[in-house]
């Protein structure tokens, strides 16, 4: 209780069966606010406060790290909603 809240919430958002339209929110939160954030529909990281809009500014000059954001839509949101919808495919 009287120490650092440190987190990173990563979510994937979408509304239709193809995925076209999915989006990546990476959550940056520092004591329970959100201090920089990656939208892969903007494709870089915006910072909230001071200390992250230092980082972003940092984190988006780094080619390797915004290819590696990017790459999480179809890594990590698209292959887990194929998977969550398949098993509710499979339970109709």
């Amino acid at each position: 209780a009287n120490g650092y809240y440190n987190s990173v919430w990563v979510k994937c958002i979408w509304s239709s069966h193809d995925l076209s339209d999915m989006v990546l929110i990476d959550n940056y939160i520092f004591n329970k606010d959100v201090v920089v954030q990656f939208n892969s529909t903007v494709g870089e990281f915006v910072g909230y406060t001071e200390l992250g809009v230092k980082n972003a500014e940092a984190w988006n000059k780094d080619p390797n790290l915004l290819q590696q954001e990017r790459a999480q839509v179809d890594a990590y949101c698209k292959h887990s909603a194929e998977i969550d919808q398949s098993t509710i495919t499979d339970k109709s």
